[in-house]
């Protein structure tokens, strides 16, 4: 825990912790420390984020005591058309390599927009932890050699020279001590001259020249027309607090829907951990995701019903489809997860809930040569039918599954949330809801708890809902019995995501932090 005057940051690997930590002790505000962290992310959790990705961003503003949101997505190539994959022989677009490359990385863009509105500190200064962990080095992580060993053949195929994850060529082992010199180099660059050379600089210039050499669609056109975008948060109530995310092109609002249709039961009453309980959250959760799937596209490309699809009225009408005693059917996408979150506040009240990513581990695989970072294949989603709401088209932004989140009280914030995770991340902030606002559990006790994924997230070939050992035998029977087609899993396993939590008494101010132990990360309070 961390007196209302400290701050506090949350993340998943416990180095770049400590780098955002630095930030908060050096004056900076939550944003600065949120940069930086992303940046040291970039470098000591590369299976997940780096700046080859997208981002999305909220922001609680404690002098204008109000929520913002950043859509830190990229657009699709303007060469990106369905008939061009078509005319390649491809009736899906590809997971790895340059032809899933096709969406412009938006994470450096939206750093430089949340600094450039949120900052303090000189944005330089965010960058030099993040460097000094790519030039000295830092100790790989089991998960890192775990994400490396399964990936390397992409790397191979589709990055065969000097692939800076893979030292002298190998896989790394479990604390062997890793140094990036290219991405250093890179950071040095971007602290140097700006997010601007990332889109229309020298590494612009290095990403193009690589993509058009390996038959990727990106041209420098693409990327000097990127921006980010300072979106309205959405919202609704629930036991008397204000729910906070972002709007499409994520799939927040399915969150939302959840949170109206659990809202009209006493869930408290259910019993934590109960056959009945794990049913509601997860026939919540196949509801909202029909509508999810059916309309979740760029609001740019397609009208989105989306006051209707959060509003209370449409929740109620929702819940009277339950059976308690019977699963729905749903067929769910195959949706990757591989991603970080953030949590910050600082002394000043501010907070940043902040998701980054590059879609799939180590994203398309493709390594631009001398940046020492992969380009993200989150536009591997895009559909190749046109009839789809997600379909392809140039300048067009995919389905994210990326959404932080923020609950407020007395327009104060309560909790600063978020995971990984894919086609988890709208169950997983479902089930740290219900924990803290409906069981009152702490922060530590809420992520600790064993969680369920309903779907089919990629890697999967059969949609299921998969339970975590630690869910006794009898409720896994029971869940079976009412149809639920249940895998068990092992007791802790990351396919769950990494689910972050800081939450503030409303009251006294004071700050409690929770890191997901199937992470690497930790919670710092700041001094």
């Amino acid at each position: 825990m961390a007196p209302p005057s400290l701050g506090m940051v949350v993340c998943p690997h416990a180095l770049a912790s400590q780098v955002g930590a630095d930030v908060l002790r050096r004056g900076g505000a939550a944003t600065d420390a949120a940069i930086a962290i992303q940046a040291a992310l970039s470098v000591v959790y590369p299976p997940m984020t780096g700046l080859g990705g997208d981002a999305f961003w909220l922001f609680y503003d404690s002098q204008q005591q109000q929520v913002q949101g950043l859509n830190g997505s990229g657009r699709s190539a303007q060469a990106a058309t369905i008939q061009a994959y078509r005319d390649r022989g491809f009736d899906t677009i590809p997971q790895r390599g340059p032809l899933a490359a096709l969406t412009v990385p938006g994470a450096v863009d939206s750093w430089h927009q949340a600094h450039q509105r949120y900052g303090i500190l000189p944005w330089e200064e965010l960058f030099q932890g993040a460097i000094a962990l790519a030039t000295t080095g830092y100790p790989a992580t089991a998960s890192q050699v775990h994400w490396t060993r399964r990936d390397h053949h992409h790397f191979l195929a589709h990055s065969p020279s000097d692939c800076p994850f893979l030292p002298q060529g190998k896989v790394p082992v479990p604390g062997q001590t890793l140094t990036n010199p290219d991405l250093a180099q890179t950071l040095q660059t971007l602290a140097r001259d700006g997010a601007a050379d990332f889109y229309q600089g020298s590494l612009a210039a290095r990403i193009v020249s690589h993509l058009g050499e390996v038959g990727g669609l990106i041209t420098a056109a693409d990327l000097a027309q990127h921006c980010s975008d300072w979106v309205a948060p959405i919202s609704t109530s629930y036991r008397g607090y204000d729910v906070y995310t972002v709007p499409p092109n994520s799939q927040g609002f399915a969150l939302l829907q959840a949170l109206n249709i659990v809202a009209g039961v006493d869930v408290a009453a259910l019993g934590h951990g109960t056959a009945d309980y794990y049913h509601l959250m997860v026939e919540a959760t196949k509801l909202a995701f029909a509508d999810r799937d059916r309309w979740l596209t760029d609001p740019a490309f397609g009208e989105i019903p989306l006051a209707d699809l959060i509003s209370r009225d449409y929740g109620d009408r929702q819940r009277q489809r339950l059976n308690w005693q019977r699963a729905g059917t749903y067929e769910a996408s195959a949706i990757g997860g591989d991603t970080v979150y953030t949590a910050v506040v600082d002394s000043r009240g501010n907070a940043v809930s902040v998701i980054q990513s590059v879609y799939f581990d180590f994203g398309s695989a493709v390594v631009v040569p001398g940046t020492g970072f992969v380009l993200q294949n989150r536009g591997c989603f895009f559909d190749l039918n046109p009839a789809t709401a997600n379909c392809l088209a140039p300048a067009k932004r995919t389905f994210h599954t990326l959404m932080p989140s923020l609950v407020l009280q007395g327009n104060r914030p309560h909790l600063v949330l978020g995971t990984m995770g894919g086609e988890g991340q709208p169950q997983t902030l479902l089930a740290l809801l219900t924990r803290v606002l409906d069981f009152a559990m702490a922060p530590q006790a809420a992520i600790d708890a064993p969680r369920w994924l309903w779907g089919r997230t990629w890697g999967d070939t059969t949609t299921g809902l998969t339970l975590e050992g630690r869910i006794p035998a009898a409720v896994q029977t029971a869940l079976g019995q009412r149809g639920h087609p249940v895998q068990s899993a092992p007791d802790w396993t990351a396919t769950m995501g990494h689910a972050h939590l800081i939450r503030i008494d409303p009251t006294t101010g004071l700050r409690e932090g929770g890191c997901d132990r199937r992470s690497d990360g930790t919670a710092i309070a700041v001094s």
